[in-house]
């Protein structure tokens, strides 16, 4: 099998890694880096439970090629310090077991680096991409609404939404 050396850029840091083209990132991630938030689930794109975030995007790590990664800027659930996304999770007991919660959390993260003020029907559509098993959707939907509520009170006034320019 060839390997090659590449370079990820993961959490704020550059990363030399030997990988086969074969490997997902979800892999190279977890095995090979030690960050292990990304949880393997379905492992066919499914379930969202190793979601990451390349590029302010929401992906499931167990469907990207590591390959793919280079020249990307990718944070995982362990890049993620103390975000209001994880404050209200936390708040709003969006979580039962916690195995799919990292896939929630980032998913949720990258929705609101686009938009602070988000109506119903957008978290819902949001919320389809990624699975739990254990727990309601509406605990994780409150969470969105508490970390946006957050976010939009430590606006300046002139960039909060809806507010007149002057």
């Amino acid at each position: 099998m060839t390997k090659h050396e590449v370079t990820l850029h993961i959490n704020g840091e550059d990363r030399t890694l030997v990988i086969r083209h074969a490997d997902t990132l979800l892999d190279v991630l977890r095995l090979q880096c030690g960050l292990t938030g990304a949880k393997p689930g379905c492992e066919n794109g499914d379930c969202g439970a190793c979601t990451v975030i390349v590029n302010q995007l929401p992906y499931k790590s167990c469907i990207m090629l590591a390959i793919e990664a280079t020249g990307h800027t990718i944070m995982t659930i362990e890049g993620l310090k103390h975000s209001p996304i994880q404050r209200a999770f936390a708040k709003c007991y969006a979580f039962q077991c916690g195995y799919c919660t990292p896939g929630f959390i980032m998913n949720a993260h990258a929705m609101l680096l686009h938009d602070t003020s988000i109506d119903e029907p957008t978290i819902q559509e949001w919320l389809e991409s990624n699975i739990c098993r254990c727990t309601s959707y509406e605990e994780i939907a409150s969470a969105i609404r508490m970390a946006m509520s957050t976010m939009n009170a430590n606006l300046p006034d002139n960039s909060k939404p809806n507010s007149p320019s002057t």
